[in-house]
């Protein structure tokens, strides 16, 4: 990955930190709305939420429309399927090593016993059953 994407990395993860934005992303997940609508839920100020959605717009993850007088918000589908493509890049190379230790293992356990899987015995106890 190169420099500017690494960059571009940093300002989404860093906007994802904190809970607020995190819930402005799950909300817009679900349709376009106003800075209003988005501040409802919380018990901050409409501008303290406005500089969160910034901070989003910055990072990519959210753009900004004109309707009139209105300026909805919009997810960036975009920005978080790059997210999602980074993170699965370790979560595959990740699974393609528990395989290869998988095999590893399987081939060194040796054949399945067939005998049942009991509680340890005592050695007293061995000698009664004889």
């Amino acid at each position: 990955m190169d420099a500017r994407s690494d960059d571009g990395l940093d300002r989404a993860f860093l906007a994802l930190a904190d809970p607020v934005r995190r819930s402005i992303v799950a909300r817009l997940s679900r349709g376009p709305a106003t800075v209003g609508s988005l501040a409802e839920p919380f018990a901050i100020t409409v501008q303290a939420v406005s500089r969160h959605i910034r901070v989003l717009e910055e990072a990519g993850l959210v753009t900004r429309s004109r309707d009139g007088q209105r300026r909805p918000v919009h997810l960036a589908p975009a920005a978080l399927e790059g997210l999602t493509a980074w993170i699965d890049g370790y979560r595959l190379e990740h699974q393609r090593r528990f395989r290869r230790l998988d095999g590893v293992l399987g081939a060194s356990a040796g054949p399945a016993s067939t005998e049942p899987i009991t509680p340890a015995t005592t050695s007293k106890e061995k000698e009664k059953e004889s």
